[in-house]
């Protein structure tokens, strides 16, 4: 369907839109189409008549059978003048494929169809209004939507944001809490490693070298040991402490640690001083060793860093009361060492001078522990001019060994008057002992030797046997049936031996603490003692035999750590034995 209008007037131009627009309507082009079509028309049709001659307005609206249809209105100049060509202004609006074809083709030009038609247009305004309100509402509501939406996808965000940040503070809480943990582990392990330290010496001097090897670098920059109470007792490592600071004196006297520094030190348990003098740039912390008794003096440290915190200052001074209880049982321990040492010399007596016969003993107290106990020897002369030597050793260890050990050596030399020979002698002491203690034992070598007689007569009962070097070097281990143990629940009655005894022999008596190790047993330790007897030369033995015993005594114990304490008795047949004793008498007549 085409419909063409000519337009040279106003009215022309009136008359042609509204036809424009009933067909538009006829076609079923909708409203707010229509509308849009009929206002550009419009404004295109001023600008023509503005221009002024004739204008060609066309209407076409195509559609296929059941599809949507275009309707199209092209404006074109009739003149075609030079200065219009140009391609023909054109403006379309779809409408449905149902849309009908029929529409007022001639428009009046009465004032009732011109008003009919205005009113119409106002219609189709009202409609594009109506529709422009609907769509503002439209608008408003997704506006309002939008913010709603928005304050919610801030208000989320915002509970993200506080959930991250406190799933950050909790995680930042959790790591301090982990790394405190482990801070507080830490502390705990080296106090209990230190504290096994400390107590595992029972040597006051070792305690006080390891206090510094202990806290430095890790607890402390500096450590100063200051000990008083026995004299000239002060010390600190390896060198000793001449000032000390006011702090420390302070720690001593009110038996409270004590903090010397330009600024509080907030430490639990612990009073603040002004800083040192001896050192003002630098912290102190002044811990007092205190015993029960009195103190035995101050710990002072210097912190590693700035400062210590609190769960550092606690546990130094945790330690330190460990470290004072270790001092003070190493005190105690060398107090009672030296008054059992003293007590164990006081009853090993001195060796009796006889001519032709040299002695050498020697004592050495076990390296581990309390150093007295039951191992003894003596030599004494018997009223027939014989000499006994004897070597034992009481079971058990401490002063009541060492008691048992006095009164056996002392009921042997009472035995000894009446004469008898090692063996009957050991058999008084099987019944003395078996009677006074029941429950204690004992090990004995008995040797005599008689200035008339070159023979050796000895008795052992449960003891090492005796090692004999003769002359020519070869050196015999006498281990003929020995006696059962002294002070068992058994009768026994111990027998002699004897074997020749000539001029350059030496015997070495000798308790197990010598040639006994845990992990050998006693056989190679005898072996050991014979190879070295036998490594001497005579004359070193004729000329010192003191010397001798303890070029003896060195490879034996090159460990320099023994769990027993060790005996050694040598007896030494001089090689011109007959002329000394001849000369000996020949001075006694003179």
């Amino acid at each position: 369907m085409t419909r063409t209008w000519h337009v040279s007037t106003v009215t022309d131009a009136a008359r042609a839109r509204i036809a424009t627009a009933r067909l538009a309507a006829a076609h079923g082009v909708t409203a707010v189409e229509r509308t849009r079509l009929v206002t550009a028309l419009t404004a295109h049709l001023r600008q023509c008549l503005t221009k002024g001659g004739e204008w060609r307005l066309g209407v076409e609206a195509t559609a296929c059978p059941g599809e949507s249809g275009l309707f199209v209105v092209e404006v074109a100049s009739v003149a075609n003048r030079t200065t219009d060509a140009r391609l023909p202004w054109r403006v379309t609006a779809p409408f449905p494929a149902d849309g009908g074809g029929s529409g007022a083709e001639h428009v009046g030009d009465d004032p009732e169809t011109l008003a009919e038609a205005l009113f119409s247009a106002d219609e189709d305004a009202a409609v594009l209004l109506e529709k422009l309100d609907e769509q503002e509402q439209l608008v408003a509501f997704h506006r309002e939507e939008l913010h709603q939406t928005n304050q919610g996808v801030l208000a989320l965000h915002a509970e993200l944001d506080a959930a991250g940040r406190a799933q950050r503070e909790l995680f930042a809480a959790e790591q301090k809490a982990h790394a405190e943990a482990e801070r507080a582990r830490g502390r705990l392990t080296f106090l209990a490693d230190a504290s096994a330290a400390l107590t595992a010496s029972l040597n006051h001097d070792a305690i006080v070298r390891l206090l510094p090897g202990l806290l430095v670098p890790r607890y402390a920059r500096t450590v100063d040991v200051w000990l008083f109470g026995d004299g000239d007792d002060e010390r600190a490592g390896d060198h000793r402490s001449r000032a000390h600071p006011a702090a420390a004196v302070l720690a001593a006297r009110r038996g409270r640690p004590q903090y010397a520094a330009d600024h509080p030190g907030d430490l639990p348990g612990v009073d603040d001083q002004p800083p040192s003098a001896l050192e003002p740039g630098r912290p102190k912390l002044c811990i007092p060793l205190m015993t029960r008794g009195a103190p035995l003096g101050v710990l002072t440290l210097s912190p590693p860093e700035a400062r210590w915190d609190a769960d550092d200052a606690v546990m130094l001074i945790e330690l330190t009361r460990r470290a004072s209880i270790a001092l003070e049982n190493a005190r105690r321990f060398e107090h009672n060492r030296d008054i059992a040492e003293t007590l164990q010399r006081a009853l090993l007596t001195d060796l009796p001078t006889t001519p032709g016969l040299h002695l050498a003993a020697r004592y050495l107290p076990a390296t581990h522990g309390l150093n007295i106990g039951g191992d003894w020897y003596d030599a004494f002369r018997q009223p027939d001019g014989s000499l006994i030597t004897v070597i034992g050793d009481v079971t058990g260890h401490g002063l009541h060994a060492a008691v048992m050990m006095s009164q056996l050596r002392t009921a042997l030399r009472a035995y000894a008057v009446d004469g008898g020979s090692p063996g009957e002698l050991l058999t008084h002491l099987h019944t003395f002992l078996h009677h006074l203690q029941p429950d204690l034992y004992a090990t004995a070598v008995i040797a005599r030797f008689h200035p008339d007689d070159p023979t050796l007569t000895w008795a052992a009962a449960g003891h090492p046997p005796p090692v004999l070097r003769t002359p020519d070097g070869q050196v015999h281990t006498l281990d003929a049936k020995p006696g059962a143990m002294l002070g068992i629940p058994l009768r026994q009655v111990i027998g002699d031996h004897t074997v020749p005894l000539p001029p350059g022999s030496t015997l070495a008596l000798y308790t197990d603490g010598l040639v006994e190790r845990r992990a050998q047993g006693i056989d190679p330790g005898i072996g050991r003692l014979a190879t070295a007897l036998a490594a001497f030369e005579p004359t070193d033995l004729d000329r010192d035999l003191e010397g001798s015993a303890d070029r003896l005594l060195q490879p034996l114990l090159h460990d320099s750590e023994h769990d027993d304490d060790v005996c050694l008795l040598l007896c030494h047949i001089h090689s011109d034995a007959a002329r000394i004793r001849e000369a000996a008498h020949s001075g006694t007549r003179a």
